[in-house]
C-alpha cells in the first residue's frame, strides 16, 4: 500500500509538471509582444521628433537672425529732434517734437531707407503746416506748434503717424495749382481726400518760391516713391485749421514676408498679405454684373473692378467660370482699394525677398520677387498700383467682352487686345525732338520699353519732315533747338489743319513761369521741367494714347 501511496504521487507530479510548463511558456510569449509595441511607439515618437527638430531648428534660427536686423526707432529720434530745430529755427517758428513708441523695433534697411522721407514730412510741416506765432494766437492756438511722431505694431507691420497741429492742407489752392499747371484738369471734381493725394504728384508743390526748408521744390513725391518701393502705403487726412495726419504703414522687415499666392490661368503671383483685406467667393450673376459696370461693391463702397490676368496683360477673361461661386479679393494700399477676380486663391507662405536689380526694380506695380520651396520663381505684385498704370489697359482689354469669357474662349482674347498690345503698324507711334542725342537715346529706350515705337528728331524742321511720313499719337519735344526750337515747331503744328490736335509735351530746363505760360498760349498740352519723372512722362504718354485710341481719329 506504501509504495501503491508513492507511485500515485509520482504520477500526479508527473501530471502536474506539465500544467506548470504551459503557464512558464506563454508568460515570454506575452512580454516579448508588449516589448515590441513599446519599440515601435518609441520608434516613430523617435523618427517624428528627428522631423519635427530640424524645423524647430531653423525657425529659431531665422528668428535669430531676423532679430539681429531689428533696432530701435529711437537710434533716430535725436537725427529728427535735429531737424525740427533746424527747420524751426530756419523759419523763424516754434515748433516741438514729440515721439510715441519709439522703443518699438524696426529693421534696420527699412528705418535707414525710409530717414530721409521722415525727415522731409517733418520740414514740410513746419514750413507749410505749423503757422507763425502771431497768427496761432490768433487763432487761439498755444505759440508753440506740435508735431507728433506715433509708432504702432500690427500684424507683421509698422504704423508711423506723422501729425500737426498746423492749418492744415490748403485744398482750394492745391486745386487751382493741379488745374492751372495741367496734373488734374478735373481738380475742381475731385474729392477732398482725392485732391489732398495730389501732393504726391511728381513735381507737384504749391510752394510759390523754392526754399532749403522743405522739399527744396522737389514736393511729396519721393516719401510716396519710398514707400511704394518697400510695399507699403500711406494716408492723408486733413482738417482746416486743426492740422494734418500723414500715416505711413511699413512692413517689420523686407527680409522674409507673407505674401498671398493667387492664381490666374496658368499664371501664378504673389501679393504681399498686407495689402490684400479680404477674398470673397461670390456668385456668377454677381461677377458679371460687376463686370459690365467695372466696380464691385464692398462694405457699401463701389471698388474698382478687374479681371487680374488681363490686369496682368496675360489673357483678356477668366476660362473658369463653371463653379457657381468665384474668389474675388480685396485689395487696399495707400487709402485706395481695387477688386480682383481670380481663379483661385493659392494660400499664404512666407517668402525671402530678392532684390530685383536694376533692370526690374522701375516695372510698375513689382514690388519684389521670391523662390518658393518647390524651386519655384515667383513675382510679387502690389495690384494697386498696378491698376493705377495698367488700368484703361485691362478694361481695353475686355471692351468687346463685357461678359465674362465661356470655357475655351481664353485662347482667343489676343483678338481683343488694344492697339498698344498688338504687332505691327497698330503700336503708338511717340516722336521725341531734342538735339542732345543722348536725350533722344535714353527716352528711346525708356518708350520701347514700354512697348512704343519711337521717332527721334534733332529739331523743329527735322520733326515736320517726319511728320509727313506718320502722324505720332504725341510729340515729345525740347525748346531749345538749332534751325527751329520747340515753340516754333508747337506753332507750326497747331497751324496745320491735319495736325493741330496732335498732344505735345514740353520738355525742358526752362521751368520759368513766364516760359510755361507762353507755352499755353501756343496750345502745348502739358509742360514738363528737367530732370523729369520718369513714372510721370508715362503717366501722361499712356493718358493721350488712351485718349487717341478712344477717339479714333480719322485724319
Amino acid at each position: 500500500v506504501g509504495r501503491r501511496r508513492a507511485a500515485v504521487r509520482d504520477e500526479a507530479d508527473e501530471v502536474r509538471v506539465p500544467e506548470v510548463a504551459v503557464t512558464v511558456e506563454d508568460t515570454p510569449v506575452h512580454d516579448v509582444g508588449a516589448t515590441e509595441h513599446h519599440l515601435g511607439a518609441g520608434r516613430s515618437a523617435a523618427e517624428h521628433d528627428d522631423v519635427a527638430r530640424p524645423g524647430r531648428q531653423a525657425r529659431e534660427l531665422q528668428r535669430n537672425l531676423l532679430r539681429t536686423r531689428m533696432v530701435e526707432f529711437e537710434s533716430i529720434s535725436e537725427r529728427l529732434y535735429g531737424v525740427v530745430r533746424q527747420a524751426a529755427k530756419d523759419a523763424g517758428k516754434q515748433v516741438k517734437l514729440d515721439i510715441t513708441g519709439g522703443s518699438l523695433d524696426v529693421d534696420r534697411s527699412v528705418l535707414e531707407r525710409m530717414a530721409p522721407a521722415f525727415e522731409h514730412l517733418l520740414r514740410n510741416s513746419v514750413a507749410h503746416g505749423i503757422e507763425p506765432v502771431d497768427i496761432r494766437l490768433q487763432s487761439n492756438k498755444p505759440a508753440t506748434g506740435t508735431i507728433s511722431i506715433d509708432l504702432q505694431h500690427t500684424s507683421n507691420e509698422l504704423s508711423v503717424t506723422f501729425v500737426d497741429d498746423g492749418a492744415g492742407l490748403d485744398l482750394q489752392r492745391i486745386r487751382d495749382k493741379a488745374f492751372a499747371s495741367g496734373i488734374a484738369p478735373n481738380a475742381h471734381e475731385l474729392s477732398e481726400s482725392e485732391v489732398a493725394n495730389l501732393i504726391f504728384l511728381p513735381g507737384f508743390s504749391t510752394a510759390t518760391t523754392v526754399s532749403e526748408i522743405a522739399g527744396r521744390g522737389i514736393g511729396m513725391d519721393v516719401v510716396r516713391s519710398e514707400m511704394n518701393a518697400l510695399g507699403g502705403r500711406i494716408e492723408t487726412r486733413t482738417q482746416a485749421g486743426q492740422g494734418t495726419q500723414f500715416q505711413l504703414v511699413l512692413p517689420l522687415t523686407t527680409a522674409v514676408t507673407q505674401v498671398v499666392m493667387v492664381r490666374m490661368g496658368d499664371l501664378s503671383i504673389g501679393v504681399p498679405a498686407n495689402v490684400i483685406e479680404i477674398v470673397r467667393r461670390v456668385p456668377v450673376a454677381e461677377l458679371e454684373t460687376a463686370y459690365e459696370r467695372g466696380t464691385f461693391d464692398h462694405a457699401g463702397e463701389s471698388v474698382a473692378f478687374y479681371w487680374g490676368g488681363a490686369l496682368l496683360q496675360a489673357s483678356a477673361a477668366s476660362a473658369e467660370m463653371a463653379a457657381k461661386h468665384l474668389p474675388v479679393a480685396i485689395f487696399r494700399s495707400a487709402g485706395l482699394r481695387v477688386a480682383l477676380h481670380v481663379d483661385e486663391v493659392l494660400g499664404n507662405q512666407e517668402v525671402v525677398i530678392k532684390n530685383l536689380g536694376p533692370q526690374l526694380s522701375r516695372l510698375p506695380g513689382l514690388t519684389g520677387m521670391s523662390v518658393l520651396a518647390s524651386g519655384l520663381a515667383v513675382l510679387i505684385y502690389n495690384p494697386v498700383a498696378l491698376v493705377s498704370v495698367y488700368g484703361q489697359a485691362a478694361r481695353a482689354m475686355r471692351k468687346t467682352d463685357v461678359r465674362p469669357l465661356a470655357p475655351g474662349a481664353a485662347q482667343q482674347a489676343p483678338l481683343n487686345l488694344p492697339p498698344m498690345m498688338m504687332g505691327g503698324s497698330l503700336i503708338p507711334l511717340i516722336m521725341v525732338v531734342d538735339d542732345s542725342i543722348t536725350v533722344r537715346r535714353v527716352t528711346q529706350r525708356l518708350l520701347k520699353r514700354e512697348g512704343y515705337r519711337v521717332v527721334l528728331a534733332a529739331d523743329g524742321l527735322q520733326a515736320l519732315e517726319r511728320l509727313q511720313d506718320e502722324r505720332p499719337a504725341v510729340v515729345l519735344s525740347d525748346i531749345e533747338m538749332p534751325r527751329m526750337d520747340g515753340f516754333d515747331l508747337a506753332r507750326n503744328i497747331r497751324a496745320d489743319q491735319a495736325l493741330k490736335n496732335l498732344p505735345i509735351i514740353m520738355i525742358t530746363s526752362r521751368i520759368a513761369e513766364k516760359h510755361r505760360e507762353h507755352a499755353r498760349e501756343l496750345g502745348v498740352d502739358h509742360y514738363l521741367g528737367k530732370p523729369y519723372s520718369e513714372e510721370e512722362l508715362l503717366r501722361l504718354v499712356h493718358q493721350y494714347v488712351s485718349a487717341l485710341e478712344v477717339a479714333k481719329p480719322t485724319d
